[in-house]
């Protein structure tokens, strides 16, 4: 049922196109452009509201897209770093390898790689001996010569099935054939009971060192602090040119029978982790 002020709207509407109707055709065109005129602005806006209104349900719409792409960015992003985590530990490996397959590039050597998972408590024994991850099954016999990525490490002393015990150089169980590369110069390497980090190169020629007076008749040069020494691959046990350590310093011995060399190792055995057993 229509109240009062409706009814009376309703009548005001009606009388006013009643009213129209019978006007001049001139004067009801004016009429409808006043009219059209008032309500027009009125109409714009509703047009303007509703595009308005289109517009943000829009941006809204397109805002959430925005988060749910930025989420699985996000989620992309975390799945390739720890792909790149993997890659740069196997890169790292892998480098590893390529180290020491360029090291003997005159020997047909096949290197196995290993891990260290034992060492003696005894802190007399700690730089002297380490237990091996791999063994008989893997092709690693007594003898083996056992490398880093530095140089020599040890050999192989007992061996079993799956793992292995390497006697590192520097024990007295564990002597190599060296050659000073710079010299030609042969000697043996043996233990210093002093250092762990030291060797002594020994056997070496009379006045071999500097400031004897005598050059070494072997090649014409003196022996001198920071000479390599390298495997010289006469023992029979060690392939030829493994890096040692360099000469530290030299002397006479023997009651000047013959000279030694002390020899900084080019392995830190505390900082020993992997190692590479290398197989004939």
């Amino acid at each position: 049922m229509l109240k009062k002020p409706h009814i009376a709207a309703v009548a005001a509407v009606s009388l006013l196109v009643i009213l129209l109707l019978s006007l001049p055709s001139g004067f009801t065109q004016q009429a409808k452009l006043v009219l059209s005129s008032f309500f027009l602005p009125i109409f714009g806006l509703s047009s303007v509201g509703e595009a308005t209104v289109n517009q943000v349900g829009n941006l809204v719409a397109s805002k959430a897209d925005v988060l749910a792409e930025n989420r699985k960015l996000l989620q992309e992003n975390r799945r390739l770093q720890i792909q790149l985590q993997q890659v740069e530990a196997a890169n790292h490996e892998n480098t590893k390898l390529r180290e020491m397959i360029g090291m003997p590039d005159r020997v047909p050597w096949k290197i196995i790689p290993a891990k260290i998972i034992a060492r003696d408590p005894d802190k007399l024994q700690w730089w002297r001996t380490v237990d091996i991850n791999v063994g008989r099954r893997q092709g690693v016999s007594v003898n083996a010569a056992v490398i880093t990525t530095t140089g020599l490490a040890g050999k192989v002393s007992s061996v079993s099935g799956g793992r292995a015990r390497v006697v590192l150089l520097g024990d007295p169980l564990c002597q190599a054939a060296a050659l000073v590369k710079d010299t030609g110069e042969n000697g043996v390497i043996k233990a210093f009971p002093l250092d762990p980090g030291i060797v002594i190169l020994t056997y070496l020629s009379r006045g071999s060192r500097t400031g004897a007076g005598q050059a070494v008749v072997s090649s014409g040069l003196e022996l001198r602090p920071g000479n390599d020494v390298l495997t010289s691959g006469l023992g029979g046990i060690f392939p030829e040119g493994i890096p040692i350590g360099e000469v530290v310093d030299v002397r006479s011995v023997g009651f000047g029978l013959y000279d030694e060399a002390r020899v900084r190792l080019a392995v830190d055995y505390n900082q020993l982790n992997h190692l590479f057993v290398i197989i004939p």
